[in-house]
Order: C-alpha cells, then sequence, then structure tokens
C-alpha cells in the first residue's frame, strides 16, 4: 500500500510520462540487443555458459561474446551451435570438419573441453554432423562470472519477476524535478 502512495499522487500526465519513461528504457535494450546483432553478423550476440562442459576454457557463468561465422570455421573453433527440437544453444569446440563434395556440404562435429566424448550424443538421433546452418557464431571474446546474474534468474524465476517489477515500479514512481 506505501508502495503504491507515489502512484496515486501523481496527477494523469505525470503517470502517463513516467510510463513512457519506462518504455523507453525496454525500447533502448531492444536497440542495444539489434545493434550488437547487426554489428556481430549473429543472432545472438552474446550468450551465457550454462554448465561446466567447456572448463577450463569457460566456467559456468561466463558470458561470451559472439562474431558471425562467415569466415571459414576451423577446427579448434569455439561456437555456438543451436539442434533442432533444444531451446537452449550449446557452446562447444570444433573437433572435425568434414567436407563432402570438395569443400561443399561441410560437416561440423563437436565436443566440450570438459567432456570425454564427442557430442554426437546431443544431436538428434540419427544426426552424426552438425551443418554450418546449426551454426549460431563463434566466440570472440568472455567476461568471467558475469552471466551467474542471468543463470540465477532463471533458477529461480520468482527472483527475475520481482525485480523486473520493482524497477518497473521504480521508475513509474520516480519524480523528476
Amino acid at each position: 500500500k506505501a508502495i503504491l502512495q507515489p502512484i496515486k499522487q501523481m496527477g494523469a500526465r505525470q503517470l502517463i510520462q513516467q510510463i513512457i519513461n519506462f518504455a523507453s528504457i525496454v525500447c533502448a535494450a531492444l536497440m542495444i540487443w539489434k545493434t550488437l546483432m547487426l554489428l556481430t553478423g549473429s543472432e545472438s550476440p552474446i550468450v551465457v555458459v550454462l554448465s561446466g562442459s567447456m572448463e577450463p576454457s569457460f566456467k559456468r557463468g561466463d558470458l561470451l561474446f559472439l562474431t558471425d561465422t562467415k569466415a571459414p570455421l576451423e577446427v579448434g573453433d569455439i561456437v555456438v551451435f543451436k539442434i533442432e527440437h533444444r531451446e537452449i544453444p550449446i557452446v562447444h569446440r570444433l573437433l572435425r570438419i568434414h567436407a563432402k563434395n570438395k569443400n561443399k556440404d561441410l560437416q561440423l562435429l563437436t565436443k566440450g573441453d570438459n567432456n570425454p566424448v564427442d557430442d554426437r550424443g546431443l544431436y538428434v538421433p540419427g544426426q552424426l554432423w552438425l551443418r554450418p546452418s546449426h551454426v549460431l557464431g563463434r566466440v570472440k571474446g568472455y567476461l568471467p562470472i558475469v552471466g551467474m546474474a542471468t543463470i540465477i534468474m532463471n533458477d529461480y524465476p520468482i527472483l527475475k519477476y520481482g525485480i523486473i517489477g520493482i524497477l518497473g515500479i521504480l521508475v513509474i514512481i520516480n519524480k523528476e524535478n
């Protein structure tokens, strides 16, 4: 009740202005994301490592920056790929590249640095290789631990919605002089 008191004290004009401010913040975040997509050439320019499969190279919670895959892929590249029927992309290293028909129809095999075997067990049943179309991007850089906030908010959705709600209320009730 005390939280809603400042909203009740606002005039309609000021409340609309605060809602527009909140919408501007959301739009700015979307524009930054789309700009990163354009600059990197990747549909997913930033990803968070969700497991320990790439340790010691990357640890759970590291934030990875991706770039496009227009340059030829090479064995040893760390790529992010998406498999059919899996919602979350995977970050692993290219283990083998097989070219059918003299550099046409590339086939890729990946493996997590910390995994004992290649990723064929992760692919769709019957699929032995990835195609370049599965690759979302190549890792260009990273920030350690920064992505843990994302992992925590995904593990505890109530926390995520609580933080978003509190930030929304703060933006709306913040009075400009």
